[in-house]
């Protein structure tokens, strides 16, 4: 059982009170409870694919409302920034200019720090946990930014699913800001990893807190290759894994059937049972949106790897001189396939509705 009862807000969002709609879930959240000023306070976006496709990435109303919030309550502007970090097969520096988070951050003075940027140090970090899986995968000592420790976390997912997870949320946000780029070398243990990147993160922010934007939401083969639905809601807790809780339970799924949603209910690191978690706000009584994951050509060949037949060879392929050979049929599948061919089509149909309206004619204020 988790070791606290925690809460989760859910509200309803429409675009033209989207900014107002955050903060207050924010507020029903309780982020000034869970994150002590006095501390730098990062922004922890969420990149999934530079290429803009709605659900899968921070939307700029989800990261103009965390921010508007935070100076609303007299958080200083010098102690904000927005954190990013790369992937193989994913460019943040294009992911932040196609999905509008520059011009988010530009309007309002924040900083945008990537991680992974020459100048900032990694730091060799001795969890006080016992690691699942970690301290196995990298027996060389385990890296973060040096930037985090000490730092509130802001983290700033969507509702979707995955095809490795079940489905993305908070807990899976830290994957992208405290490992570095070899990270991809746990996805064979990945929902333990989750689990040891939130006890590290229990250790090193003085305050964590998430905002999931759920204006959009994506079911299917996440978080790339996802069918888009408008959801119109944003979700708030201190609680990560409560949060990601009551999203998978929103999205249909069963929480504690999510491995990593278990482990870390478990381990009292949050609480994963909806029973126990207060949802404020929207009532979502009987909320079943009947989403399912799926798998592409991509993921049918690393879950081989992973779980699979080929996964003795898992190190001889994808952590030697060969590793660029799955990069790059990511790549081509994903960006030079599947986004010209099908992604692209589905963002213009998005352009059409609600959230697509606001997103082409984003007008930032600061």
């Amino acid at each position: 059982m988790g070791a606290t009862r925690s809460s989760v807000a859910v509200v309803r969002a429409a675009p033209a009170t989207v900014l107002a709609d955050v903060g207050n879930a924010m507020r029903l959240g309780g982020f000034q409870a869970a994150l002590p000023q006095g501390h730098p306070t990062l922004l922890k976006v969420n990149i999934s694919w530079h290429w803009w496709y709605p659900a899968c990435s921070t939307t700029p109303w989800q990261l103009a409302g965390t921010i508007e919030a935070l100076l609303g309550a007299g958080y200083p502007k010098a102690s904000l920034a927005a954190a990013h970090n790369r992937t193989v097969v994913v460019s943040a520096r294009l992911g932040e200019r196609l999905n509008k988070h520059k011009p988010v951050t530009d309007a309002y003075g924040i900083p945008d720090i990537h991680l992974y940027d020459r100048g900032e140090e990694w730091v060799r970090y001795e969890p006080r946990a016992r690691m699942l899986v970690l301290g196995d995968m990298f027996p060389e000592g385990i890296r973060i930014p040096k930037r985090l420790l000490g730092a509130n976390i802001i983290h700033l997912p969507t509702v979707k699913t995955h095809v490795f997870t079940t489905m993305t949320g908070a807990m899976k946000n830290a994957f992208g800001g405290l490992l570095f780029e070899r990270r991809h070398w746990t996805h064979s243990v990945i929902h333990e990893t989750l689990v040891d990147l939130l006890a590290i993160q229990r250790e090193i922010h003085p305050g964590l807190f998430a905002v999931m934007d759920g204006t959009w939401a994506g079911d299917g083969a996440g978080p790339r290759v996802m069918r888009v639905h408008e959801k119109d809601v944003i979700l708030a807790s201190a609680d990560p894994v409560a949060l990601d809780a009551i999203a998978a339970k929103m999205m249909g799924f069963d929480p504690l059937s999510i491995k990593f949603i278990r482990l870390a209910h478990e381990a009292g690191l949050g609480t994963g049972d909806p029973r126990d978690i207060e949802v404020v706000g929207e009532d979502i009584t009987g909320v079943n949106w009947g989403f399912r994951t799926g798998d592409t050509l991509a993921s049918r060949g690393q879950k081989l790897i992973y779980w699979g037949p080929l996964h003795r060879f898992e190190t001889f392929l994808l952590r030697t001189v060969l590793a660029p050979w799955s990069y790059l049929a990511s790549i081509l599948y994903h960006d030079v396939l599947w986004y010209p061919l099908v992604g692209y089509w589905r963002a213009r149909r998005a352009l059409k509705g609600k959230w697509g309206r606001l997103f082409a004619g984003w007008p930032v204020r600061a």
